[in-house]
């Protein structure tokens, strides 16, 4: 088996791992291994924005995002959060990140469920594909920073509970990475469920090593579903509809076109009354209504969603669009402290593969991409401090066969929790 020699191994390529790279020292060599294409990612594909928090705003952040957590949210977390927001915000704008703006060149906020303000940042529809574009575009200037395409994480290198790099598989050829430190940024695990708005290559890879190697895991049964996912069976991989169109005014209706819901609410809550409302009536359809808005201002503010559902043969101005409820996001994962590490020596996890205690039992709107980019670089700077007295050790680790999918899956059987009977179609 042929072996890589790495400073930092980081294992994913959303926003998460990128941010984290870029926030580490330029002396070090960092290696990012990911098991499809860069882009391949669920931070890509984030439509709604990102959550920023100016300083007189914090208290009211604070508030909006427990109330949605179901308070059991980390308070500690939920403070870094927000004071650390505006700092990492502009970090990205350096980078050459493009925010919208209003006709007076000043940033443009909108407002999304469960917010009681106005304090998301957006590009159209497709703030995390911007985002994305510009930490590429930075990453590739980088000559210390190295990407491996289709390389499937099999394994961690772990030996008396610390890591020291991976085993992979890519092309049928396996292949080891040592390293001083792995940062796993590896996503959810939308991948494992039949209807999903995540990338099919997203597996919970860190949930089935955090149980094959007793590194300590938390709120596994937390699994959010999001209230509108067009309802396209046709689809593997099924397409959101952001929560800003109904932050924007657009509704959701039964099939009598009655409003039964207020959409504005938690997406927890907004999902349990779609839900009950089809098992209420023989499973019949809910569309989300968009039609009474500003067909051009719609056109122009949602690009991305319009010419996605216009392919689709539907007309988000004047059609109304079926929608059902999809997995989206796990606010459980690895356990972290508040600099991003984990209980197991020198892994770090980032990105919604962590578990900082954010969210909560159900995250707030567009607080996923702030939460990657504050403990992306929180982890970065502890790494750059203790990296110098790390010494890189091989061989202490061999591989062996498993299957991660099937171990993730069992996982997630075992703990979906007060979601056991929703998870059944999903």
């Amino acid at each position: 088996m042929s072996s890589l020699k790495t400073d930092v191994l980081i294992v994913g390529s959303g926003i998460g791992g990128l941010y984290t790279a870029l926030n580490l020292d330029a002396q070090l060599n960092i290696t990012i291994v990911t098991n499809s294409k860069i882009r391949d990612c669920n931070s890509y594909l984030a439509q709604g924005g990102v959550t920023t928090v100016i300083p007189d705003d914090e208290d009211s952040f604070i508030e909006d995002t427990l109330a949605a957590g179901h308070f059991k949210n980390n308070h500690e977390t939920l403070k870094i959060v927000a004071r650390e927001s505006w700092k990492n915000i502009k970090t990205l704008i350096d980078m050459g990140a493009e925010f919208q703006k209003n006709e007076n060149g000043e940033l443009k906020f909108t407002k999304e469920a469960a917010h009681s303000k106005k304090r998301i940042l957006f590009h159209g529809s497709e703030t995390g594909k911007m985002i994305m574009e510009t930490l590429i575009e930075n990453i590739e200037k980088r000559e210390n920073i190295t990407i491996l395409e289709d390389s499937e994480l099999l394994d961690l290198k772990i030996f008396k509970n610390s890591v020291y790099g991976g085993f992979f598989r890519s092309k049928n050829k396996n292949f080891s990475v040592d390293s001083k430190i792995v940062v796993l940024a590896t996503g959810g695990i939308g991948g494992l469920f039949k209807n999903s708005t995540n990338h099919e290559n997203i597996k919970g890879i860190s949930l089935a090593l955090a149980q094959r190697h007793n590194i300590e895991a938390k709120d596994i049964e937390c699994i959010q579903l999001h209230p509108t996912a067009l309802d396209d069976s046709s689809k593997k991989r099924l397409f959101l509809l952001s929560e800003a169109l109904r932050g924007e005014g657009a509704v959701i209706r039964d099939a009598k076109g009655e409003r039964f819901v207020d959409e504005l609410l938690p997406r927890d809550k907004v999902t349990e009354s779609i839900i009950k409302r089809k098992n209420n009536n023989n499973n019949y359809q809910i569309y989300l209504d968009a039609t009474e808005l500003d067909s051009d201002y719609i056109k122009n503010r949602f690009e991305g969603i319009y010419n996605e559902c216009f392919e689709r043969g539907y007309d988000i101005t004047t059609d109304l669009i079926p929608i059902s409820p999809a997995q989206h996001y796990f606010m459980g994962g690895i356990k972290t402290n508040l600099k991003g590490r984990s209980s197991c020596q020198y892994l770090y996890v980032v990105g919604e593969a962590a578990c900082t205690g954010l969210h909560g039992k159900n995250r707030l709107a567009s607080n996923s991409l702030l939460e990657a980019l504050v403990f992306g670089r929180k982890a970065a700077s502890d790494i750059n401090i203790h990296i110098k007295d790390i010494t890189l050790t091989e061989n202490l680790a061999s591989e062996d066969e498993w299957c991660p999918e099937k171990a993730a899956r069992e996982i997630i059987i075992r703990h979906r929790g007060d979601l056991k009977n929703e998870l059944r179609h999903y």
